[in-house]
């Protein structure tokens, strides 16, 4: 979703192809036998299996127009973004699938990590801004964003319950932010750009 929204926002035309990673297809394995997604092969040949170098390469394409990477790169924009792929995932992972992992510490302790790795800190620093961006968002909100997204989807009584209003409100408005809308298209060509400010 974010290496999606990283495209669309810089304005860089895509076909979006859906996978069943239970069946995955012969061309996939083929571009990327570690057979996950996302991948993204370039027009010259090479090929991005990680939706960060997606999102990086996407926005050196045009520019960085409203500098969505640049903003990205400050130092708390880059410790929320190293907690998101590191130990949140790791924590969401362990709380959205228990049944994949045997795992002793349960489903609660894990939930209650993720809040302490990235929420909490999500919530200090949304205290003065809006979005990790300043006034308008950057590429550490799109980054960050999918995964809250994924937290808050397995119990939103328990998540709307949570002490972090700007959490809150940030996901609330991502998930009506037409850039959302736009990466959730599915299969076709994707030539519709969208460069929010």
């Amino acid at each position: 979703m974010r290496a999606r929204m990283a495209l669309l926002q810089a304005g860089v035309a895509y076909q979006a192809l859906e996978v069943s990673l239970r069946d995955k297809p012969a061309q996939l394995l083929v571009v990327s036998p570690k057979g996950t997604v996302p991948v993204l092969v370039l027009p010259d040949g090479p090929v991005l299996e990680q939706s960060m170098d997606i999102m990086r390469w996407a926005f050196a394409q045009t520019g960085d127009i409203n500098a969505w990477w640049a903003r990205a790169q400050s130092e708390v924009n880059q410790t929320l973004l190293s907690n998101c792929d590191g130990a949140f995932k790791y924590h969401l992972d362990r709380y959205k699938y228990p049944q994949r992992f045997s795992d002793s510490q349960g489903m609660e302790r894990h939930r209650t990590q993720a809040v302490k790795v990235l929420l909490e800190p999500l919530e200090q620093q949304l205290q003065n801004t809006a979005q990790l961006g300043g006034d308008t968002p950057c590429a550490a909100d799109i980054g960050i964003f999918p995964f809250v997204r994924q937290l808050a989807a397995v119990d939103p009584t328990w998540f709307e319950a949570l002490p972090l209003p700007r959490v809150q409100a940030w996901l609330a408005g991502w998930l009506v932010h037409e850039l959302f809308e736009l990466a959730m298209s599915r299969n076709g060509p994707v030539t519709q750009t969208a460069n929010f400010a």
